[in-house]
């Protein structure tokens, strides 16, 4: 005799909770939210994180430079980039990065201008939120290391404060 079939066990996840704790990720502009109630712990994230790591950053390619050959025959080495002294303002998320306001603007910043701490460098775009990248300080923008709609992963150098 065959034993009657079980009943699913309650799934103790909430889709409606879910579903609205999503809602309010996107009511609010937050990037995730987690909640915790008799021993379930939910988070909801708008983008993928992972757990941390010791990041190794290479720097975006530079144009290659002219080079006068010498006569040699040990092998050659490859020079890291030079990069302005400074401090270097790193990407706070992947995405991709604008220099201007809108398309046919004129860049936020340009090599050479004077910023003060907290004026906007350029945007970061992450799923569909424009995301302002501040001057960690005042002084001098001594390099742009990124191209207008290049797309940039997290902890990536835009750019060179002095």
């Amino acid at each position: 005799m065959a034993s009657p079939p079980k009943a699913p066990a309650a799934d103790p996840i909430d889709a409606r909770l879910v579903r609205r704790l999503a809602d309010i990720l996107t009511e609010t502009g937050l990037s995730e939210i987690e909640v915790e109630h008799s021993g379930l712990k939910i988070r909801v994230a708008k983008t993928l994180t992972a757990a941390p790591m010791q990041l190794m950053h290479s720097a975006p390619a530079a144009a290659p430079a002219p080079v006068a050959a010498a006569p040699s025959s040990a092998p050659v080495e490859a020079a890291a980039p030079v990069r302005a002294a400074g401090d270097t303002v790193n990407s706070p998320m992947v995405g991709s990065v604008y220099l201007q306001s809108e398309p046919g603007a004129e860049p936020f910043v340009k090599v050479g201008d004077t910023v003060t701490a907290g004026q906007t460098l350029m945007i970061v775009e992450a799923m569909k939120t424009m995301n302002p990248i501040p001057a960690p300080k005042a002084g001098r923008v001594l390099e742009i290391l990124v191209e207008d709609g290049q797309p940039v992963e997290f902890g990536e150098p835009l750019a060179v404060i002095g």
